[in-house]
């Protein structure tokens, strides 16, 4: 269960822009609220964003597919 860290802020700023609007919170049980304070790392061979969400607080998590990873991602 080695976390590596990763820089989110290397991404491209559209998809970082993307990544921190498109989520959900498990505690407001809503979708796109908005993520703020992000870090990205690779656990076990997947990619993950975590922040807390802008209207609770709470920790979200999006798990990044392989297909999102390749800068192709929309």
């Amino acid at each position: 269960m080695e976390r590596t860290e990763r820089d989110f802020y290397a991404r491209d700023p559209d998809d970082q822009q993307a990544f921190l609007t498109q989520t959900w919170c498990n505690t407001c049980m809503e979708a796109d609220l908005g993520m703020k304070e992000p870090v990205e790392y690779e656990q076990n061979g997947i990619v993950f964003i975590e922040g807390k969400c802008v209207k609770c607080g709470d920790t979200v998590c999006t798990e990044i597919a392989d297909d999102e990873t390749d800068g192709e991602w929309e």
